[in-house]
């Protein structure tokens, strides 16, 4: 795209909680901004947000919204970025989708910019921003794949409820309200088929034909597409638990060479993105309420698996609203316009 000093800016989806998270993150990191141009669906347009001091009124997502636009930050969902997200490159906009709409496509790049910020330059209009649970994986797994050659990937995930959304997060709240209050008889469950509140569901998305959910088999093609290596063998669980945000998994690796516990961790103290948290003799790893609000991947609990001759586990904890989407979205946009925020990431992937 043309470089300039300053750029056009829509976000789709703008007063849901990924899109108020992406604003935020555009203002924190100083994106040269000239305009933005915040968008929802119709429920919510008239809404006014705050942006660099000044009142925006957010406008109704219509097929001419993207006039004049220069990249468009899309999180309002997959049928809305399958019907708009074309609209918007025919006029000229550069979209970083954060939806499931193009993640798979050959013809779409799926980013992290920590692992593979060439793909970006691939792209024919649409960058795919991959899956929250995805992304903090890959970014922890990328240094170790390239040091020793990942062979398999056993993941379980313990994922916040502000992956489904607002109205998930009101849902445990109100939940754990009348559970505290001796009324979970009453509780009606709206937005999860079962109770949340101190309740663990192994149920994230819709189950496929194989019994797998579809967040699981997100999780093993992203991973592929991402890393670009089919070979690599990725098997998920997903499950919800009653925290608001911040996602945290155990991950299990094996890999055809030999790599300690102490290489490891000495390998990921220097990698993009990533805080070493892992200190058990102090209780220090990573916790999901001091990812919150944070930027970096954590890592701990870092150590060789016993059971066979070249693993790891690992425990690896991310704001799921920030690197899991916002924050890693506008990190593709950095490095589309040569930001220089995210020049430091670029540097390390190729010095």
């Amino acid at each position: 795209m043309e470089k300039k000093k300053e750029y056009v800016v829509a976000v789709a989806g703008a007063t849901g909680a990924v899109g108020q998270e992406m604003i935020s993150v555009l203002e924190e990191r100083g994106f040269p901004v000239k305009q933005l141009v915040p968008l929802a669906s119709i429920r919510t347009a008239g809404n006014t947000i705050t942006f660099n001091e000044k009142d925006i009124v957010v406008k109704e997502l219509k097929d001419d919204s993207f006039e004049g636009v220069d990249i468009a930050l899309f999180s309002a969902g997959a049928s809305v970025s399958l019907e708009f997200a074309p609209k918007a490159v025919k006029s000229g906009a550069v979209v970083i989708d954060n939806s499931s709409a193009f993640r798979m496509d050959d013809d779409v790049p799926l980013v992290v910019p920590e692992v593979n910020p060439e793909a970006i330059f691939t792209h024919q209009g649409i960058i795919a921003n991959p899956n929250c649970s995805t992304i903090q994986m890959v970014v922890a797994l990328k240094p170790i794949h390239d040091q020793a050659k990942i062979k398999r990937i056993v993941v379980s995930t313990y994922q916040a409820v502000s992956g489904t959304g607002k109205d998930a997060m009101d849902e445990l709240f109100q939940q754990t309200q009348m559970s505290l209050n001796f009324q979970r008889d009453k509780i009606k469950t709206k937005v999860y088929p079962h109770i949340i509140a101190f309740n663990c569901l192994p149920h994230i998305d819709v189950f496929l034909d194989n019994d797998y959910t579809k967040e699981e088999m997100k999780m093993v093609h992203e991973t592929k597409k991402i890393m670009g290596d089919q070979s690599i063998r990725v098997t998920a669980t997903t499950v919800r638990v009653p925290v608001f945000i911040s996602h945290s998994e155990a991950v299990n690796v094996e890999t055809e060479k030999k790599i300690t516990a102490e290489e490891c961790k000495n390998l990921l103290k220097k990698a993009p993105g990533v805080v070493v948290v892992d200190n058990p003799s102090q209780n220090q790893y990573p916790l999901a309420i001091e990812a919150s609000g944070k930027d970096s991947v954590f890592v701990g609990r870092i150590r060789e698996d016993e059971s066979i001759e070249s693993g790891l586990n690992l425990w690896v904890v991310a704001d799921n609203l920030r690197k899991g989407a916002a924050l890693n979205a506008v990190q593709i946009a950095e490095v589309l316009v040569g930001h220089k925020v995210m020049k430091a990431v670029i540097d390390v992937k190729y010095k």
